[in-house]
């Protein structure tokens, strides 16, 4: 049969004349060539089909169409009398992707990061996106200081037009950096400056926070880092001008060069306001950070900025624009800035919109917004809705936009957007204390049910002192106005003899019960709670029991029930929960046992904690705790509602419980401690980063000094003594595995019979 060739692989782009043909219809179409692509396959792809007229055009639009798939290496188009032949060789397939030498990395990483760059098994081989991935594959190595690596690749073909390919990998040694210079620094000191950076070399805690290792963008930081301490600090000229990183021969030491130009020193000789002021000038002025005289600071200037801006957008504005533009005098090496204020149009909220909750409702969102539909926008109200929304602990992310309406000049819209986490939890749990022992506990919660906000729990908890079983439920908005509800029930072993550590006479508790309890919102961030509950509890002692609890037992029985009414008040104005740097903590609360049960007493407590930021880094804490309880009706306080001080939680340096009145059997002073009705405790501390996690604040130290006491009614017991008094420095690590505590304390003023333990921490949480 006589073969006409229509085109080839010049044909893609060319089609001259010596391809030339009458047209004709096509009355089938034969694929030859193919080994793994389906004949179908290369059907769906043909812009010609059988009954079309082809000619030269169709022609080279068919061979740009199988070339655009990347199938096939090879196009050719011939002519059998009324019949097309497209012959057509296939480009291998990846059959198999391995490495050799891994270490750093594990094959499945690295195998993600090929097919995000086009190489993955069952994938069409091309040499191009080969050469791609190595270089992937590098990158990824030199982002963990691996510089030295060498990659080897080997493709090796198989059956079936396939091919194996093998990385064969050299990665050698991880470099650190060696030194850190900064050429061109006189006003301060070289090691202060490199002591600001993030990168650094190596030290004892380096292999936890891998900053001994050159990052560009841990780099950059570290520059702008070094730039605000300068501009914060008057040199308004400073300058960087180059950045020199290079490496050893060897590939193992990086060094790093800083080249800087101080310039002078600034001073503000004035400040001015200009512009719509809107509001009155010196309630303006109070926003001001920085005042005439004062040495230059970018820091305070932007702050001022910013407040004068939150101010505005708390009265409406959400769009003013504040500028400061300095003036500068070099020869007096000062500058003066006139503050621009353009306020803008007023404006109000058309709509909040919220997204990315698919499992929560809306109304678990909405209910924490200040800011509502209709109303003048409100910066500071905004601002309090997306820390509100954080707190809730559901979700992952939140972002609060505030776009303007199109085709409007006074409304904008609020949109809050969330990513959901996962808030139920199944968990094992494990921990260590130098009082409690080993502990194990267990858990089951759910914070967010349903997605309606509610919360609810089953935990179990075990250790040398404490066993507890109990279950809880929450509805924090058991009502629009923000009223919760919620109630608990327990099951608890305590057995505080059953420690080494332990101080108390003996004595063994089981308790059983629960309650309900509301906390309504009397403020921002101020809350009032009640709640009824009752107890029943069952008393086990001994011969060696102190014979204040044998009165008790005596008196009250070894059984009784308690109805209990509860009441507390709490303001919390801290800036953060886990890292506070500055705010203040109220707390109080009182229980009550009513006369429908078997006892009647109360206990009283308050909690006084403050922060005060010293500096960016030091923040100095204050805190304070006071407890009295008494029976009434001729009733005693039970034993086993005494306070008791001592250990890690309030007198650092002193065993637990230690503290307070002992024993007197027979005239002599034994060690039991009694615990009492009234107590004291009082701490100072300063906290600061720890020195080598740089700019890490996932570990704070500090000095701190304890102060506590226990006092009790009892006719045969040793008075408590003095305010025992303690110092020490203490650490917080939050570690991949969990919070570490640690402290070490020694007393100020030790009293014979004072029972020590220098060391103590505390470690392990839910896993």
């Amino acid at each position: 049969m006589k073969k006409t060739l229509l085109a080839g692989l010049l044909a893609a782009f060319f089609v001259s004349g010596a391809y030339a043909f009458e047209p004709f219809t096509i009355k089938d179409i034969r694929i030859e060539g193919i080994q793994r692509t389906e004949a179908g396959t290369v059907f769906s792809y043909l812009p010609v089909k059988v009954g079309d007229t082809m000619t030269n055009e169709k022609s080279t639009q068919a061979v740009k169409a199988l070339f655009a798939t990347g199938f096939f290496k090879d196009v050719r188009m011939e002519v059998e009398g009324e019949v097309l032949v497209i012959t057509l060789e296939e480009r291998p397939a990846i059959y198999t992707i391995d490495f050799i030498g891994l270490k750093e990395f594990d094959k499945d990483q690295l195998k993600k990061a090929l097919r995000d760059n086009g190489i993955a098994e069952g994938r069409i081989f091309d040499r191009a996106t080969l050469e791609r991935a190595e270089q992937e594959l590098k990158r990824q190595y030199l982002s963990r200081g691996k510089y030295g690596v060498t990659i080897t690749t080997t493709v090796t073909p198989l059956e079936r037009n396939r091919v194996g390919i093998n990385f064969d990998v050299a990665e050698g040694d991880t470099a650190t950096i060696k030194q850190i210079n900064i050429v061109g620094a006189n006003a301060f000191k070289d090691k202060d400056l490199i002591d600001l950076f993030q990168l650094r070399t190596p030290n004892w805690i380096s292999w936890y926070t891998k900053n001994d290792q050159y990052s560009r963008q841990k780099l950059a930081a570290d520059l702008e880092t070094l730039r605000s301490y300068y501009l914060d600090r008057g040199f308004l000229e400073f300058n960087i001008e180059s950045t020199q990183v290079s490496i050893s021969p060897d590939k193992k030491d990086i060094y790093i060069t800083v080249s800087i130009v101080e310039g002078d020193r600034y001073s503000v000789s004035s400040i001015k306001l200009a512009g719509d002021l809107l509001l009155p000038e010196e309630q303006l002025r109070k926003a001001v950070k920085i005042k005439p005289g004062d040495v230059f600071s970018r820091e305070k200037l932007n702050e001022s900025v910013k407040d004068i801006s939150e101010k505005l957008g708390g009265e409406g504005y959400a769009f003013a624009n504040v500028n400061a533009a300095p003036e500068v005098d070099k020869e007096k090496r000062q500058v003066a800035f006139t503050i621009f204020v353009d306020p803008g149009k007023r404006v109000y909220v058309r709509r909040i919109n919220v997204v990315g909750n698919t499992k929560s409702r809306d109304e678990v969102i909405r209910q924490e917004m200040r800011q509502i539909e209709g109303a003048w926008y409100d910066a500071d109200k905004v601002k309090l809705s997306k820390q509100r929304i954080d707190k809730t602990n559901y979700f992952s992310e939140v972002n609060v936009e505030t776009p303007p309406v199109p085709g409007t000049t006074d409304q904008v819209d609020v949109n809050v957007s969330v990513a959901e986490k996962n808030t139920g939890s199944i968990s094992l749990g494990a921990g260590f204390g130098s009082a409690e022992g080993f502990v194990i506990s267990g858990s089951v919660a759910q914070a967010n049910l349903f997605g309606s906000g509610k919360y609810a729990s089953l935990a179990l908890n075990t250790g040398k002192i404490n066993r507890t079983i109990a279950f809880s439920y929450t509805n924090p908005y058991f009502t629009v106005d923000g009223i919760s509800q919620g109630f608990d029930v327990y099951h608890r072993t305590v057995d505080p003899t059953n420690s080494s550590n332990i101080n108390v006479s003996y004595y063994k508790s089981k308790s059983t019960g629960g309650g309900v309890r509301w906390a309504f919102p009397i403020a921002e961030k101020e809350t009032f709670s009640i709640g009824p509950s009752i107890d029943y509890t069952e008393l086990t002692i001994n011969s060696s029991s102190a014979q204040q609890y044998k009165d008790f037992v005596s008196k009250n029985g070894d059984a009784n029930t308690t109805v209990l009414g509860t009441i507390g008040w709490a303001s919390d104005g801290r800036d953060s929960v886990l890292w506070p740097t500055k705010g203040t903590l109220h707390r109080a609360g009182m229980e009550v046992a009513i006369p429908v049960g078997d006892l009647q007493y109360y206990k009283a407590s308050y909690q006084y904690l403050r922060y005060f930021p010293l500096s960016k880094d030091f923040v100095l804490s204050v805190s304070g705790e006071l407890g009295y309880g008494d029976g009434y009706g001729g009733d005693d306080l039970p034993f086993y509602k005494n306070f008791y001080a001592g250990g890690s939680g309030s007198l650092r340096g002193y065993e637990t419980a230690s503290v307070g009145p002992r024993v007197v059997e027979n005239g002599v002073v034994t060690k039991q401690r009694l615990g009492g009705n009234k107590k004291f405790a009082s701490s100072i501390e300063l906290l600061f980063p720890v020195p080598g996690f740089g700019q890490d604040k996932s570990a704070r130290v500090g000095p701190f000094i304890d102060a506590a006491q226990i006092w009790g009614d009892y006719s045969s017991q040793q008075e408590a003594g003095p305010i025992r008094l303690t110092a020490g420095l203490s650490a917080l690590w939050v570690s991949p595995m969990g919070p570490l505590k640690f402290s070490l304390g020694t007393p100020l003023n030790k009293q014979d019979g004072d029972k020590l333990q220098a060391f103590q921490f505390q470690m392990g949480q839910t896993f």
